[in-house]
């Protein structure tokens, strides 16, 4: 009988315990936040209603957004605010830009997966690092040598889906997108050929899950309220997280060894053509700063940013083509009346060193398909600020020191009251004007590269990856879905993937 009473007292304590703590949770969430005061927000629920719906979050934040175009998430130690208004987002991003930062919550979610690289750098770390990718961008050398490797690599993209092709099978194209992005940002980025397309090495094979496995898991971290718990005792999620980042910073740090012994034994020109023999360079300047885990950081947020950004697009815009075939033979009209003579090249390598940047500039078209994929299927789907201090928003809402800021780019793509009736619609239409020629909006509406001072440095490139890939795929093959009535849905983490990749079949052009 005292086991069965000391059973029972243990089951009331921990009962009362998890009570106690569920209270204490609600009154942390609750108070001191204002919830009636009408000069603040409305409230939609908490941060943790996110994870009835993680799977589907980015549509569940739309549903919420056309409700309100700025509404709140109550968390712990601070109220988390989402909007679409644009005028909100241009006040954060740019007018009140030295107001916010990343803040405290965001960093460290995201440190453990991108150390100090720009993108959770703030003040001098990320305006330092911001100067030195600026000046890499904007130089020639590399304009030209990129040219060349994405050119390169659509000629073997090109190859590999054609042997799909010619056996009558169906194939994952965001697959075969990842490993050309991932070995055009190798090449590019840290002069490095993976040789991806030709069938990668198991290294490369295991630090490309480790990476995109990584990005899941460290976005889990916002709707997980016992991740630091998990880290502490290396359990559950975070110890895979733990176990991928290990791997893949094992993987760049032999990568930079490597690199560092080449750079000792050649002195040619062609050997700074890459960045990371250029930060290398950089680095004997600031060896104290500059050290190989600031590297490291470095080159890990370049792969995020050249790998996922430019191959998760194009597997969305294939999505779409293929759902509209208009679109598709529309695209493929205008890469013939640009190219004239030039598309009637039947050797692949040829026809793709055809591919200029004054072709690419005439591509109207095919760059407003490639910006309405975009607006619907950002590559970040969902990003934001901290507020340093109390603030005013352009529509009136106050919000208080701590609080988070975020806008959402997905939902913002499918709300009427910015884009039209037919917000949801695929129509690269909407950005052409009468005469056919491409018209930009604002930043702060199209928001798919961010926006002021932080501003996707590579956007330019992304474009010119993108037209490059999508010119040479078109030209010589018809694409469509495998399977037409696959339920198609994106991946929930930082990057917009299409969950389980996406099946198409293809079909050879007449040469």
């Amino acid at each position: 009988m005292d086991f069965i009473y000391t059973i029972i007292t243990f089951v009331i304590i921990l009962v009362l315990l998890l009570v106690v703590i569920f209270l204490a949770l609600m009154l942390k969430l609750y108070a001191g936040k204002d919830i009636r005061n009408p000069q603040y927000s409305p409230v939609a629920g908490t941060v943790f209603h996110q994870l009835f719906y993680y799977n589907r979050l980015h549509d569940y934040m739309t549903d919420l957004g056309r409700r309100h175009r700025t509404f709140r998430l109550l968390a712990p130690d601070q109220s988390e605010l989402y909007t679409t208004d644009v005028q909100n987002i241009e006040h954060v991003l740019k007018t009140s830009f030295s107001k916010y930062s990343k803040g405290e919550t965001n960093v460290n979610i995201i440190t453990d997966l991108f150390g100090q690289g720009i993108f959770a750098a703030d003040g001098v770390k990320w305006r330092k690092q911001r100067k030195f990718a600026s000046h890499e961008f904007s130089t020639g050398v590399l304009r030209d040598f990129s040219c060349a490797i994405f050119r390169k690599n659509a000629a073997k993209l090109v190859k590999t889906v054609s042997e799909f092709s010619l056996a009558g099978m169906a194939f994952d194209i965001q697959d075969l997108l990842m490993r050309c992005a991932l070995q055009s940002i190798f090449k590019v980025g840290f002069g490095v050929d993976l040789n991806c397309l030709e069938g990668s090495g198991e290294k490369e094979k295991t630090f490309i899950k480790a990476f995109d496995d990584s990005n899941a898991l460290t976005y889990w971290r916002y709707v997980d309220p016992t991740w630091q718990l998990k880290r502490f005792f290396n359990v559950g999620s975070e110890a895979s997280l733990k176990k991928n980042i290990k791997i893949m910073q094992d993987y760049v740090q032999n990568l930079i060894s490597e690199k560092r012994e080449q750079s000792e034994l050649q002195h040619n020109a062609n050997e700074k053509e890459d960045m990371l023999s250029r930060f290398l360079l950089e680095s004997k300047k600031d060896p104290e700063n500059m050290n190989d885990q600031y590297l490291m950081d470095l080159i890990l947020n370049f792969i995020i940013a050249g790998k996922d950004s430019t191959a998760n697009t194009l597997s969305w815009f294939f999505y779409e083509v293929c759902k509209n075939p208009i679109v598709q033979e529309r695209i493929l009209q205008e890469i013939r009346e640009v190219l004239g003579s030039k598309y009637d090249e039947s050797s692949i390598e040829d026809f793709v060193e055809t591919i200029s940047d004054e072709i690419l500039e005439k591509m109207h078209y095919l760059h407003a398909a490639l910006s309405e994929t975009l607006r619907l299927y950002p590559a970040v789907p969902l990003n934001g600020r901290c507020a340093e201090e109390d603030d005013i928003l352009p529509d009136g809402y106050k919000l208080k020191k701590g609080d988070g800021v975020y806008y959402l780019a997905y939902a913002m793509g499918r709300m009427p009251y910015i884009w039209g009736d037919g917000a949801e619609v695929f129509r690269p239409e909407r950005w052409l004007n009468s005469d056919g020629i491409f018209m930009p909006e604002s930043p702060f509406k199209f928001i798919a590269f961010h926006a002021g001072p932080r501003i996707c440095l590579g956007k330019d490139f992304a474009y010119r990856q993108m037209k490059i890939l999508t010119i040479a795929l078109l030209r010589f093959l018809q694409f469509k879905l495998a399977d037409e009535k696959e339920n198609v849905t994106y991946r929930t983490m930082f990057t917009l993937h299409i969950n389980g990749g996406l099946h198409l079949r293809a079909v050879q052009r007449p040469a």
